[in-house]
């Protein structure tokens, strides 16, 4: 059992530390502390979500339905190609911490849903919570330890991920400061997004 719990956080951990559209969004909402503890719950819940899914059945379903994972590549692009571009924006007219809470304040629900379409729209997710993380984990001796082992890691990241940026919130505040963190944003959603697309 621990054999295959610490497989699974090992694998997980390995997959999700890598900056991608989802991390750069919760390092935002950290830094802004805007609702950074409510976002980092639903990734983490997406994730539990999606590991199960992949570990106890979906990974074989998506394997045999290039379909679906053709109609979230091309969504996904669509997505992060409008937010990356919100970023650009963004950067042109950069703005303090301070004057961006009060100007831009939004619900939770709006970013709660931001947080999801970052997360569901991007079709790595399922390639790799779903299809690498389920598919390993099927062939577990404890395939329900594996799972918990790669949630456990998704837990630690995204909570640690959102302190991390809370904390070192005040020493960012600055317009230059946002201007880099929004043209770095803006770098990695047009990346992802135009890999996306060229991808055969």
């Amino acid at each position: 059992m621990l054999q295959s719990y610490f497989n699974g956080l090992m694998l997980g951990a390995g997959l999700i530390i890598a900056i991608g559209a989802q991390n750069a969004f919760l390092l935002a909402q950290g830094v802004r502390r805007e609702y950074h503890f409510q976002v980092a719950a639903l990734c983490a819940l997406c994730d539990a979500v999606l590991v199960c899914a992949g570990v106890f059945g979906l990974a074989a379903l998506l394997a045999e339905s290039p379909l679906l994972i053709s109609l979230a590549r091309w969504g996904g692009a669509v997505f992060l190609t409008w937010y990356g571009i919100q970023a650009v924006t963004r950067a042109l007219q950069p703005q303090g911490l301070e004057n961006r809470t009060e100007q831009r304040a939004r619900s939770l629900a709006s970013v709660l849903l931001m947080a999801l379409a970052v997360t569901l729209l991007n079709p790595h997710v399922y390639l790799d919570t779903v299809l690498l993380i389920g598919s390993l984990g099927a062939q577990q001796v404890e395939p329900g330890a594996y799972a918990l082992g790669a949630v456990s890691a998704s837990l630690a990241w995204f909570f640690g991920l959102a302190f991390g940026a809370a904390w070192l919130s005040p020493w960012l505040a600055r317009p230059s400061v946002w201007r880099f963190i929004d043209l770095g944003i803006a770098a990695m959603m047009l990346s992802i997004a135009t890999g996306l697309v060229l991808k055969q």
